[in-house]
């Protein structure tokens, strides 16, 4: 009898969590929704330009040179698959630059850029057509993590779309709409984590203390890149973007200023959430295995894990920001710029700050997430 009273109660548990569940999408789907019913600025007047598809037909005059290089324009027949035009050739030119334009071939798939007033069509190639090619790679990507990963991948692939769901339809919408950018990234890694961890650990103490570990760890990123940011002069208006972006300012009143330090968070997002659940996975089965351990032992036990950590990431991160500066580390090398002029740059700077202050969150998480998990686990002593 009393099993069956068991049975009954957990399965009551397990239908509730599923009902708060449901009633917390549903929550934040009409938030979600709410928000995106934004007006934006029109900042580029584009009346009548569309971006269409087309398939190169044949090569009317190529650009090609002896020596390999393409030189001018290219000027090319394509069937237009897309638009008011669809079905339809034109003959149009494709430019030789490498950020717009492509070395047309016969059968190839092309988007073109174009401009319709009345009977009067201007068309221009603007690149090659690879849209299938992002999709078909980013599936492969989700279906090995799936295959390789198992039911824990499936619910990593679900975690890593929600996280991309929310910078593209929280975190912008949010920035556009005046809030500041840094607490919209708090608020962003907040949530993200809240679901992927609850999603890869479940409703469990684990969880809890890698949630929380992860945002002790992004937080201080944030608080050390605000100090850098104090002591050497350097903002968010010291990128390079600036004057495009100062351009939102004047008509929306953006906080451009905070881009840089929200996008500091939301990049060591993923390095410290790794680094928490590692260490929270490892302390716990640490301690199913021998639970006779003191909160002081499995403290030691669990930064003895930490420590291994600690490295790898820190270096992790700090060669993903080197890795996206190697196209001015090399001009700097190539022109011999003075020392003092590298150091003091504002590009330069900015890549030690964003490597720094998230090794700084690395580092620190280990031992916070360590001792959070030595109270949350442990059931009966305190750390002597």
């Amino acid at each position: 009898m009393s099993k069956l009273r068991s049975a009954g109660l957990f399965q009551k548990k397990k239908a509730a969590r599923y009902l708060i569940g449901f009633v917390l999408v549903c929550l934040f789907a009409v938030f979600v929704i709410r928000l995106n019913q934004v007006e934006k600025t029109e900042l580029v007047v584009r009346t009548g330009q569309t971006f269409e598809k087309a398939e190169v037909v044949k090569i009317l005059q190529d650009n090609l040179e002896d020596n390999g290089t393409r030189v001018g324009e290219q000027k090319v027949r394509v069937r237009m698959l897309t638009g008011v035009r669809k079905g339809e050739e034109l003959d149009i030119t494709s430019s030789s630059g490498y950020l717009f334009g492509a070395a047309c071939s016969p059968g190839m798939k092309v988007i073109v850029m174009q401009s319709i007033a009345g009977d009067s069509t201007v068309a221009s190639v603007y690149s090659q057509d690879r849209e299938w090619v992002i999709y078909i790679f980013a599936a492969l990507y989700l279906l090995a993590l799936c295959i390789i990963g198992g039911w824990q991948g499936i619910k990593g692939c679900l975690g890593l779309l929600f996280t991309f769901f929310c910078v593209i339809f929280v975190y912008l919408p949010l920035v556009y709409l005046n809030y500041s950018p840094f607490w919209c990234g708090v608020f962003i890694c907040f949530i993200t984590t809240l679901v992927t961890m609850y999603l890869i650990g479940g409703a469990s103490r684990k969880t809890i203390a890698a949630t929380l570990g992860t945002l002790v760890g992004v937080m201080t990123a944030g608080v050390a890149a605000w100090c850098f940011s104090k002591a050497s002069g350097i903002t968010g208006y010291n990128v390079s973007d600036i004057e495009t972006l100062m351009t939102l300012w004047n008509t929306n009143g953006i906080q451009v200023g905070g881009l840089l330090f929200s996008g500091l968070l939301i990049s060591c997002l993923g390095a410290v959430m790794d680094v928490s659940m590692s260490i929270c996975s490892a302390i716990d089965e640490i301690y199913r295995q021998n639970p006779v351990l003191t909160r002081k032992e499995l403290f030691k036990a669990g930064m003895r894990v930490g420590r291994d950590m600690m490295g790898t990431d820190s270096n992790t991160l700090i060669l993903a920001f080197a890795g996206s500066s190697v196209s001015m580390l090399l001009l700097d090398y190539a022109y011999a710029l003075p020392y003092q002029q590298i150091i003091n740059s504002n590009n330069i700077g900015i890549a030690i700050m964003q490597g720094l202050a998230g090794s700084f969150g690395i580092v620190l998480c280990v031992p916070l997430t360590v001792l959070i998990c030595a109270f949350l686990f442990h059931k009966k002593e305190t750390v002597s």
